[in-house]
């Protein structure tokens, strides 16, 4: 497996670490996921960086590896596994792996729940297209959260 993580076929069905507007609380989560998971807990992807989109935010490989970004793991209800692949796959403009398409990457990485043993999860990073001019003139979000940054200071 190489640094962008496993592009191969599905074969396990992987929960999904969500880091944007799919998180609880935010625009996306009540339209795509409720009722449709049966676990969604707090946890960090860590060696990536966070950057603003146009409402919505891309995570990126940290080249330093020290980057982290807050999110939620959500594991799929019973029999809604297929079915919240695809829809996330069509949310997240994810066409196939490399399709020179596609807004975000679908890939296999590491991710540390709060209340648990680091576990594997889907995640859908920038696309290298997009990766590349973030690096070059994207706005970071340095707390590598979206939800706080959107909420602004307390």
């Amino acid at each position: 497996m190489g640094p962008c993580g496993d592009h191969g076929p599905v074969t396990v069905e992987l929960p999904f670490f969500v880091y944007g507007t799919l998180r609880p609380g935010e625009r996306n989560h009540d339209l795509f996921l409720a009722g449709r998971t049966t676990r969604e807990r707090p946890a960090t992807l860590h060696g990536a960086l966070l950057y603003e989109g146009p409402g919505y935010p891309y995570a990126v490989d940290d080249p330093a590896g020290s980057g982290r970004v807050a999110g939620t793991v959500v594991t799929a209800a019973p029999g809604e596994y297929a079915a919240l692949l695809r829809t996330l796959d069509g949310l997240e403009e994810y066409i196939a792996p490399g399709h020179p398409r596609n807004l975000y990457e679908r890939v296999a990485r590491e991710v540390v729940p709060a209340d648990g043993p680091a576990a594997r999860a889907w995640v859908y990073v920038a696309a290298p297209g997009i990766a590349r001019a973030l690096a070059g003139s994207g706005v970071p979000v340095p707390s590598g959260d979206w939800s706080a940054h959107t909420r602004g200071p307390a």
